[in-house]
């Protein structure tokens, strides 16, 4: 299980294996016989059959740069900083739930240097994204991808790591679906996600994981950090979910989820142990609301759901990636373990109670 440290832990959601930490140390040696003599223009990184030319400030990355970071921001509250992207020029931002948890104020501090006061318009803590209105007007929105991210395409990530503004890393996007283990049971479930290895650390946290074309593939989330044992593993929310969440927010002041009305943790050798179950994977339901969805379907207490929609479950965290895929008023079938005995049955979801 990956337990979660403190969401508001220098305004960024890191997460935290529960793993001794591995730390290795790395040489390096310089073979001088072989070193490359050509002039620093000249020369290029090879990755593989790949050459990357050197970025010069009139290069690609450095273009990238100036052309997005006038749409990212600072966003702090009494309790912490993190990042900001804007929406749209009446000044919208968008940032993270956690970054602005709690508070109904905050100061926004832009590439330029000039800083405003903003409100909180609206927070979506299923979906950890939340919207502010500044006072300044007039501002440079940032063009999120209507599209989903690709593997191995650039990504870079740029916002406030640490309270350096204007900070910029570089990678690719190193997976897509991404659920974080333990998450469910540590606070929100992190599911749904976009891995990248540009490097992401505390205060990142709302920022923006922009792709080549300028456009924003999603906003920062989360990390793990290196005591764990990780290196460069960060994970965004993706654009198109960014996209629906802000828009009902800015209509309607909250964004609609499915809800089962269950409680899943997952299933470990232990909890197996204890309770005799003859299974160590699934999601054991802990909980179930009464009238909820999950109650009129018959679950109860104790059921371990081992597949929903046809789909493996293993942990809680992959049965709620298939919840939150789901809207109101859709079916979901799940595979049930009982006393030894599978079972299925549907569930007509219903809006998740605000």
């Amino acid at each position: 299980m990956i337990p979660i440290h403190g969401r508001r832990l220098g305004r960024t959601l890191p997460v935290a294996l529960a793993l001794a930490a591995m730390l290795g140390a790395c040489t390096t040696s310089t073979d001088q016989s072989s070193a490359d003599t050509r002039p620093p223009a000249a020369q290029a990184t090879r990755l593989g059959q790949v050459t990357v030319p050197g970025q010069g400030p009139d290069g690609a990355i450095p273009r990238l740069v100036r052309q997005v970071q006038p749409s990212v921001v600072s966003v702090a509250t009494g309790n912490g900083e993190g990042s900001g992207v804007v929406w749209s020029d009446d000044g919208v931002i968008v940032t993270n739930e956690h970054v602005v948890r709690g508070a109904q104020q905050a100061e926004v501090s832009f590439a330029s240097g000039q800083r405003s006061a903003a409100r909180v318009l609206a927070v979506d803590a299923v979906t950890d994204l939340a919207v502010l209105r500044t006072e300044r007007k007039g501002l440079p929105p940032a063009r999120f991808a209507n599209r989903q991210a690709v593997v191995g395409e650039l990504a870079l990530a740029m916002g406030n790591p640490l309270g350096f503004e204007n900070s910029v890393t570089a990678g690719i996007i190193s997976g897509l679906n991404r659920e974080i283990p333990g998450s469910a049971q540590q606070g929100q479930s992190l599911v749904d996600l976009v891995q990248t290895d540009a490097a992401i650390s505390p205060g990142n946290s709302g920022g923006a994981l922009v792709a080549a074309d300028g456009t924003i593939l999603g906003i920062n989330e989360a990390y793990i950090p290196p005591n764990a044992g990780a290196v460069s593993i960060g994970f965004a929310i993706p654009a198109p979910t960014v996209t629906s969440v802000v828009k009902q927010l800015l209509e309607n002041g909250r964004a609609r989820h499915a809800y089962a009305g269950l409680t899943p943790v997952t299933l470990t050798p232990e909890i197996a142990e204890q309770f005799g179950i003859g299974r160590t994977t699934g999601a054991i339901v802990v909980r179930v609301a009464p009238g909820a969805p999950a109650d009129r379907a018959g679950i109860q207490p104790g059921d371990v759901i081992v597949a929903a929609d046809g789909r493996e479950v293993r942990t809680a965290e992959d049965f709620l990636a298939v919840l939150r895929a789901k809207k109101p008023g859709d079916q979901l079938e799940l595979t049930v373990v009982r006393n030894g005995q599978e079972r299925r049955v549907t569930l007509k979801l219903a809006e998740r109670p605000s």
